[in-house]
């Protein structure tokens, strides 16, 4: 494998977009992925990498080897947010092209190694078993990696008790001309409401428009209950602040802000902290600090190329925080 060196790119006004240029060429020349490298890695993990060299992200020239390279960065801060979790994948062999050629997965691919932990769940949908991909070690993340996929989805409960929620779910959706900044006054909102009662919300960009708002609990309730608990909270800010909506009817209404309350159901999913996302920026639905959230945040502030620079984590030791829902 050659060794990747940074394009030459013309003088760009200090705009976002350039930004992210900039970003895209420090990531290249710090980008490790020459051979000797590489052959080090293929010592260190059972997976058969292939392809690295593969454009995944063409208009910023991201390959699969430095993809690969990122989940393997982030493994320390994923993994324990997603250990025993049944996972659903969304995969990009050829890469991006304007968010197509993507595929969602649910059941483990043929040539699934013997090594890697599934779950078999039955699907009342689609009337038959479905054998999930659990993901509790770095072999398991750089296998998916390996396979492109770009995006990873966990549901709100572990396989030790699948019909008892530990996250409540915010998905905190504005509708345009809405923008991420009335997300932010709103889940800023929502988090005083919530620290109120006694709970401890986390936050995390959605690598796209919208922003997430968690609360891990106790497993204690199941999922009606916690969606309706959810839902009240929705209905009581929607009461407060005018460009809330808590209704689905509503989510298309321009200018709103939607608080989704539908995906604290049974293998409901959202996109785990620190995936990535199929966007032209190569955005991340990035954990945040409360003092992150505020006007003028936009998502491609959060990236391949940043994020993988944070050095702290917003989440780190979520589960000791967990609460009790009184309900």
């Amino acid at each position: 494998m050659q060794r990747l060196h940074a394009p030459r790119y013309p003088k760009r006004k200090k705009t976002r977009s350039a930004l992210l240029y900039f970003e895209a060429d420090w990531f290249r020349l710090n980008y490790f992925w020459c051979k000797f490298m590489t052959e080090d890695l293929k010592q260190l993990t059972k997976v058969d990498l292939t392809n690295l060299d593969k454009i995944l992200y063409p208009q910023l020239k991201i390959t699969k080897g430095q993809f690969i390279e990122y989940y393997i960065r982030m493994a320390p801060k994923m993994l324990p947010i997603i250990k025993d979790r049944p996972l659903v994948l969304t995969r990009y062999p050829d890469g991006i092209k304007g968010e197509k050629f993507g595929f969602f997965e649910k059941n483990a691919p043929r040539g699934t190694p013997k090594w890697v932990k599934t779950k078999t769940i039955y699907s009342s949908g689609s009337k038959r078993d479905v054998h999930y991909i659990v993901c509790n070690d770095l072999d398991t993340l750089i296998w998916l990696a390996n396979l492109a996929t770009l995006e990873i989805h966990m549901p709100f409960s572990t396989i030790n008790d699948l019909d008892k929620p530990d996250f409540l779910f915010f998905d905190v959706d504005p509708e345009p001309p809405a923008t991420l900044s009335d997300a932010a006054d709103v889940s800023l909102q929502l988090k005083d409401k919530l620290v109120g009662l006694g709970l401890t919300p986390f936050i995390k960009t959605s690598g796209k428009k919208g922003l997430h708002v968690v609360i891990p609990i106790v497993p204690e309730h199941d999922f009606r209950e916690t969606r309706s608990f959810v839902h009240e909270i929705g209905i009581a800010l929607a009461k407060e602040n005018d460009i809330v909506v808590s209704e689905f009817k509503d989510t298309k209404k321009p200018g709103k802000v939607f608080a989704d309350y539908l995906q604290n159901s049974p293998m409901r999913t959202m996109v785990v902290p620190y995936s990535l996302r199929p966007t032209t920026e190569a955005t991340v639905s990035a954990p945040l600090e409360w003092s992150e959230v505020k006007k003028g945040i936009n998502p491609s502030d959060f990236n391949i190329f940043n994020v993988i620079k944070r050095k702290d984590d917003p989440w780190k030791n979520i589960f000791e925080k967990r609460c009790k829902l009184e309900i």
